[in-house]
């Protein structure tokens, strides 16, 4: 048995885990918990990195005290970056929903076609995709002055060892690597990226370094924990301690949902590109193949605009509300890009059914409800559309994330798709992130399969039926 401490960072919110982990046992306590929020000022919208670092820091160094950690390891939301010159960070991270990010479609539209970049890549057109928000950089002579750029979890990593390097599935999310792995040089010529900007890439289970005596000594951490490289996007983590089964679907329901498969080569065909689906990197050379959905962003931004007009609301009131709500209500597309980052979001609910001729719901729990009803939707067509392209039949969809502690939606996607829905680990992220770290560690052994096996016997899933 050995203790691991996962940082795992949402877009709304991060948190510690440390696991104590065994060949038959894996217990998780929470060491922290902490709000993500961007920071706008007078150039944008910027995450708040030196308070996460410091904030993650201190819950490994508390936890450290109570009983040796033999490892740390950092995952987080995708896309975003640290541009570096000669080790220092030279602006605040961008946020992804910053504005800027539209810019950047033009600029690269205006180099290479999407089904050229589609075939390239295999990432679905989004506007803050990684190569869009540097094209934006470039232009403003930013890559200039950088001769590094590091992705948030391999910054953080950078931070603890002093290393530089990209883990590989986050490195699949910024539209600049090919399929068979490696980083698009002829892609990077093409927007006037230089291609040295690029750390070398190393897989998740690498070992990145011991931390740093300066960063354990200013924190107290006590040990010499190494730092690993895991599944660095959060979704890649989360996969990981989805117990999937033959023929199951996932839904990572966070702020973004993603709703997917795994397979085992990237999937670029035209129906694929037309449907909008992404090819993602997964640990042990998985690919992800899925549809990004907005998720419980929609839900959160709504109760943040009803608490700006005054009023306290609590979660588990609205859903609740929302459950004995009996009203049919209409449904939106849960992935239409004007809910990327609305000043507020049932205003922009109610324009969208607006503009449509549609009548809109009316009331908080009216709103809450048709949320949900939405979300499930876009999920039932996400999977539908997998079946389609993919060849496979789903019987079954794995719900992980916080999203999988919401009933109401859980029953709501088993009634659309038609399949059981199971729901858990809620905190698969963390979970994901711990088992790899593990394994590193020579503490586990096996493949995903064995691994998985061991977050089913430990975390017994909710069925719900259709």
């Amino acid at each position: 048995m050995q203790r691991f401490a996962a940082i795992d960072l949402g877009a709304s919110s991060g948190r510690v885990m440390v696991g104590r982990v065994g060949p038959e046992e894996l217990e998780l306590t929470e060491a922290a918990r902490f709000p993500n929020r961007p920071v706008m000022v007078n150039d944008g919208l910027h995450w708040s990195v030196l308070t996460l670092f410091s904030e993650a820091l201190e819950a490994i160094a508390a936890a450290s005290h109570e009983a040796e950690i033999s490892g740390i390891a950092v995952d987080s939301w995708a896309v975003d970056y640290g541009l570096l010159r000669q080790g220092s960070l030279l602006s605040v991270p961008y946020s992804y929903r910053d504005s800027r990010t539209e810019r950047g479609l033009e600029l690269v539209d205006a180099v290479i076609s999407q089904p050229e970049l589609y075939a390239r890549c295999g990432l679905q057109r989004m506007p803050f995709t990684t190569i869009n928000q540097l094209s934006v950089d470039r232009e403003r002579g930013m890559l200039e002055l950088a001769d590094t750029m590091l992705m948030l979890p391999d910054l953080f990593n950078y931070w603890m060892t002093g290393r530089q390097a990209i883990e590989r599935t986050n490195a699949t999310t910024t539209g600049m690597m090919r399929l068979d792995g490696s980083w698009d040089l002829e892609l990077l010529e093409m927007l006037g990226i230089e291609p040295s900007l690029l750390p070398p890439l190393i897989d998740s289970g690498t070992v990145v370094g011991p931390l740093l005596p300066g960063v354990r000594e200013h924190f107290g951490v006590h040990g010499d924990p190494q730092v690993y490289a895991v599944g660095s996007h959060d979704t890649a983590s989360a996969v990981v301690a989805a117990p999937l089964a033959s023929g199951a679907a996932f839904i990572s329901s966070g702020t973004w949902s993603l709703v997917g498969v795994e397979t085992a080569h990237p999937i670029t065909c035209a129906d694929a590109e037309r449907a909008n689906f992404t090819n993602e990197g997964g640990v042990d050379g998985r690919n992800r193949f899925m549809k990004n959905v907005m998720g419980m962003w929609l839900l959160s931004e709504s109760k943040r605009a009803w608490e700006a007009e005054g009023e306290g609301i609590e979660l588990t009131e609205l859903l609740r509300a929302a459950a004995e709500h009996d009203a049919e209500v209409p449904v939106f597309d849960a992935t239409d890009e004007i809910f990327y980052a609305p000043a507020d979001m049932p205003a922009a609910i109610r324009g969208w059914f607006a503009a449509r001729g549609i009548r809109p719901p009316e009331g908080k729990a009216a709103i809450t409800r048709c949320i949900l009803e939405s979300l499930a939707d876009a999920y039932a067509r996400a999977i539908a559309d997998i079946e389609r392209i993919s060849g496979q039949r789903i019987t079954q969809v794995n719900v992980v994330g916080g999203g999988s502690r919401n009933s109401l939606l859980c029953r709501l996607t088993a009634r659309r798709t038609g399949v059981p829905v199971y729901a858990g680990p809620v905190e698969a992220s963390a979970i994901g992130n711990l088992l790899v770290q593990a394994r590193a560690a020579g503490v586990l052994s096996g493949s995903l399969a064995d691994l998985r096996d061991l977050v089913s016997r430990v975390y017994k899933p909710q069925r719900y039926d259709p």
